[in-house]
């Protein structure tokens, strides 16, 4: 399958990466792609990629691409690098190292364009020729882990933006939701997700979310009670957080989120400070040691 690295890098700028973009085409081998960006459900995708077809995945950040193959798979897509080559391509896309972090990305399958999440770990059994120690997984919307037969929230928040539909959900998000998806940026270390939801009192927002890198792993746990906050204008959102950050390691902490908005049908702000200032009190103590 030919590479669309350049091609598809021109086309995000060019267009600044909408889905909407009409049905637009560029030919490699005669064949048309369709540029309307899809979200199916995996029930659909599981028939559209089948175990052992290949096809391409695009990173919607960078707009490198690499080939891929099923390999198995009944609830996601457990897929392998094609070659060393492709191997390498992914690897790039990750700044160089393996990482549990999902990206959003683009499946070209059939000359169609469909909106994934996937994370760049090798783990598992692996069969090609390609040097990566591994399989690694892509989910699509309605897509399982393997283990919990839940879905993975990270990757379900990468689809959608993936398919352009992340401003929607963040519009209609209740607080909860805008908390955990906070999170989920975070964990994933996207910074241009985390602006979408995040406030802070300083000066700087871009200099503060900057400070957010030293978070390296990040897990948390909250109570969810809807109700809370449905007609208010404010909300305290308590959660015990576990997070390893550079330079100073693993730290066990509560914290209470701020959240507000301008009027019941705004969209939810979180205020982050508090969490900045855990990251700064932390790395203060260990430059004590």
């Amino acid at each position: 399958m030919a590479k669309y690295t350049l091609t598809f890098s021109f086309f995000f700028l060019m267009f600044n990466y909408s889905p909407s973009i009409s049905a637009s085409t560029i030919h490699s081998n005669h064949q048309p792609i369709n540029f309307q960006i899809e979200l199916l459900h995996w029930k659909d995708v599981n028939q559209i990629i089948p175990k052992n077809s290949v096809f391409t995945v695009i990173d919607v950040e960078t707009g490198k691409s690499f080939d891929v193959q099923r390999r198995a798979g009944s609830h996601h897509a457990d897929v392998q690098p094609l070659t060393r080559k492709d191997t390498k391509v992914m690897k790039e896309i990750y700044h160089g190292h393996w990482s549990w972090r999902r990206r959003a990305i683009l499946i070209l399958a059939e000359n169609r364009l469909l909106a994934a999440s996937m994370h760049g770990m090798p783990h598992g059994a692996g069969a090609l020729e390609n040097g990566f120690p591994g399989h690694f997984c892509i989910h699509f919307a309605g897509s399982t882990t393997h283990r919990t037969e839940r879905s993975d929230l990270s990757h379900q928040l990468m689809i959608m933006k993936a398919a352009g539909k992340i401003d929607d959900y963040l519009a209609g998000a209740n607080p909860f939701q805008v908390a955990d998806a906070l999170l989920v940026f975070i964990k994933n270390g996207d910074k241009a997700l985390i602006k979408k939801v995040a406030l802070t009192e300083k000066k700087y927002l871009k200099k503060q979310i900057n400070k957010i890198d030293k978070i390296e792993t990040l897990r948390w746990n909250r109570k969810d009670n809807i109700e809370d906050g449905a007609n208010d204008l404010t909300i305290t959102i308590p959660v015990e957080l576990q997070l390893y950050i550079k330079e100073s390691g693993r730290v066990n902490t509560k914290i209470s989120f701020q959240l507000v908005r301008t009027s019941p049908l705004a969209p939810w702000k979180i205020n982050i400070d508090d969490l900045i200032s855990i990251i700064n009190e932390t790395q203060k103590e260990e430059k004590k040691k």
